[in-house]
């Protein structure tokens, strides 16, 4: 049995009553919270590390519900294009001609990021090709996530990137069978058609399918994130892009759609009715001219909304904060300053994150009983408040605060970064490891 105690300035919970704990210290014993201790009732000779922070405040790790691991080589190499004609030109370009080791060393920089920026779940989008290279390295690192190839069985925009429909069907029920539930139920496999102009019906449907065959899978796809997009899809199918999702049954409450920029009414009551979870990345949505998704309008109604960064060559980073800021800020010009407070932006990025993927009963808040994935981040740097109200807390962690306020990082027990140093990779060698890897892979376009 291993006992930890961590002794921090404060606690924010991101439970049901939104609680903040001060005087308080948490135990946790063999990876789970288990009980919280007033800091003048503490016995420390009682366990195997007392880890006294008394300036850092102590949160549930941030949850990402889209992110592209296989796109972090390429940032700053697919600028100033919309959507389609990023896809088309630069990124499936670019995945296309990943290998295994360029595709190892992209995900050790993503999880290495989103580590050190207090990320400690994600939902990935994987490339087309080696998901079982991704899928090693999550369970390898530490982190808690859910990944899977992407689905592409017809390409027009570059039809070099694309597999038959039946070795898709094969290689996903491969990968599910050999990596969903891995690491003690950590690491998850995750159903990943790209989108509707890269699938045809039949591997919509199927993997739809075969995804209800691994329980606390989801099925994870984009969805209605350009206005180009949405008109093809019209042209194709003749209904929006939620519509004929909606058409082909492959919408429900383990469905997560990435974007959701541009919605209809009519769509809107699909995802409330069917409980599909929408994620928000408003970095992704602003750089690549996509669009401001109608957030309000979402949470109003009573649809799931979480946030991810996306990836790294249309954000340009992995940073949860960029997008905690962001999502709020972007919505007060049309909807009034009031609107997408800072107490809904936190918990977007935890415990809805969480629910989203149907784990907040594992993580997204800091209750006994669930994992210890938790983040120590510092809020009295230069660049916060000089007042320490409850309300103030939320204000620094979203409107003053970056991935470097992050101090240390703990997923089921294990601290992954401590005192801002990775203890899962060495940062220079994976960063000199990228950028050989990068110099190869564009000599293969």
């Amino acid at each position: 049995m291993t006992k930890k105690l961590i002794i921090p300035k404060r606690i924010i919970c991101a439970d049901s009553q939104n609680k903040i704990l001060y005087g308080t210290a948490l135990e946790i014993i063999n990876g789970k919270i288990n009980s919280f201790i007033s800091t003048d009732k503490v016995n420390r000779n009682i366990y195997d590390e007392v880890y006294d922070v008394p300036r850092l405040t102590l949160i549930p790790g941030f949850v990402q519900t889209h992110v592209h691991l296989s796109q972090t080589l390429f940032r700053g190499l697919a600028e100033e294009l919309p959507l389609l004609d990023w896809l088309r030109l630069k990124i499936f370009p670019f995945e296309n001609a990943h290998n295994k080791n360029s595709l190892q060393v992209t995900a050790q920089l993503s999880i290495n990021e989103l580590l050190m920026g207090g990320t400690t779940t994600f939902l990935d989008m994987g490339t087309l090709r080696f998901g079982e290279v991704v899928l090693e390295e999550i369970i390898n690192s530490g982190i808690r996530g859910l990944s899977g190839k992407c689905l592409i069985d017809i390409n027009d925009l570059y039809p070099d990137f694309k597999s038959s429909t039946n070795n898709e069907i094969e290689e996903i029920k491969n990968l599910a069978q050999s990596f969903h539930n891995t690491a003690n139920g950590r690491v998850k496999y995750s159903f990943s058609p790209r989108f509707v102009l890269s699938c045809t019906e039949k591997l919509l449907k199927e993997t739809k399918e075969i995804m209800k065959d691994f329980p606390g899978s989801i099925y994870h796809t984009h969805s209605s994130e350009s206005s180009d997009e949405i008109n093809e899809v019209k042209k194709r199918f003749h209904k929006e892009n939620i519509e004929y999702f909606n058409s082909i049954g492959v919408l429900d409450e383990h469905t997560v759609l990435a974007h959701c920029v541009h919605t209809s009414d009519n769509e809107r009551k699909m995802l409330k009715e069917r409980n599909t979870r929408i994620v928000h990345c408003p970095s992704a949505n602003l750089k690549l001219g996509s669009g401001i998704a109608p957030i309000p309008q979402y949470l109003k109604e009573g649809i799931s909304v979480s946030l991810g960064a996306d990836g790294a060559c249309c954000n340009n980073n992995l940073s949860i904060f960029n997008e905690m800021r962001l999502s709020s800020l972007i919505q007060k010009p049309i909807h009034g300053t009031d609107v997408m407070d800072v107490k809904t932006i936190f918990r977007m990025a935890t415990i809805e994150g969480a629910k989203a993927l149907h784990i907040e009963n594992e993580v997204g808040s800091i209750e006994i009983g669930k994992k210890a994935d938790l983040v120590l981040i510092d809020l009295d740097s230069y660049s916060n408040s000089y007042s320490y109200s409850d309300e103030t807390v939320y204000s620094d962690i979203v409107f003053s605060s970056t991935a470097e306020n992050v101090r240390s990082v703990m997923v089921d027990g294990n601290w992954l970064i401590k005192d801002r140093k990775s203890l899962v990779y060495d940062q220079q060698e994976i960063i000199a490891k990228g950028k050989e890897e990068l110099q190869m892979l564009l000599k293969r376009l």
